[in-house]
């Protein structure tokens, strides 16, 4: 079966990196990347750009590239943006069977017990974790290797083999590009070379974010 793979963040904003993840999966994984922007994430400060524009700066970073979609769903729902009620709205719709996975970075990932219910999020779905290079997964804390024990993979063929439950190590080329420090770049009027897509990097400009003022009227 294929295997359906949801990809999920702030993307405050969207950048090479990001991108970098999205097109590294498609290709390891053959199968389309499905963006899942949060609309209000609990695990930190508030996103210097709504969530709106946070999914319509995806949508013009992912413009005419195969393989990659956004899907808002989590702008639809009046709760907070936590992942295990998404994935547990992606499962209904999917059904019990299908193969299904969450994208997400190292980082997020060793973080992972500071999440909503994240016990119950290796029932619903495999986990991919891109790790780039330089950077060790482990150590991880005790409570999530114990929790990981059994479940590692080297192939991601596994992952089609069974609906959820797996981990599987994505290796990511090299890329400099984070979010944080993009913000600050942008806060300091410093350019963005080419973390940004153009069209983004116009989005951006043009609403004003991450100047550190207030955004303009209706946006």
């Amino acid at each position: 079966m294929t295997l359906a793979v949801y990809y999920g963040g702030t993307f405050d904003p969207v950048h090479a990196g990001h991108l970098a993840v999205a097109l590294a999966a498609r290709d390891a994984l053959g199968t389309q990347i499905r963006f899942v922007p949060a609309a209000d994430p609990p695990h930190r400060a508030a996103p210097g750009a709504d969530a709106v524009q946070r999914a319509e700066m995806l949508e013009l970073a992912i413009a005419g590239t195969p393989g990659l979609v956004v899907d808002r769903r989590e702008l639809d729902r009046a709760e907070p943006s936590w992942t295990v009620v998404t994935l547990e709205g992606l499962r209904g719709e999917l059904g019990a069977s299908t193969p299904l996975a969450w994208l997400l970075g190292a980082d997020a990932f060793r973080g992972l017990p500071s999440w909503h219910r994240w016990r119950e999020l290796f029932a619903l779905a495999h986990l991919v974790v891109a790790v780039r290079p330089g950077h060790a997964l482990e150590p991880l804390p005790a409570e999530l290797a114990d929790a990981c024990t059994g479940r590692w993979t080297a192939g991601a063929e596994d992952l089609c083999a069974s609906a959820a439950g797996r981990v599987h190590v994505l290796a990511m080329p090299p890329h400099p590009a984070t979010s944080t420090r993009l913000r600050r770049a942008l806060l300091a009027g410093e350019p963005a070379g080419d973390w940004l897509a153009p069209a983004v990097a116009a989005y951006i400009a043009r609403h004003g974010l991450y100047t550190g003022g207030a955004r303009p009227p209706g946006v």
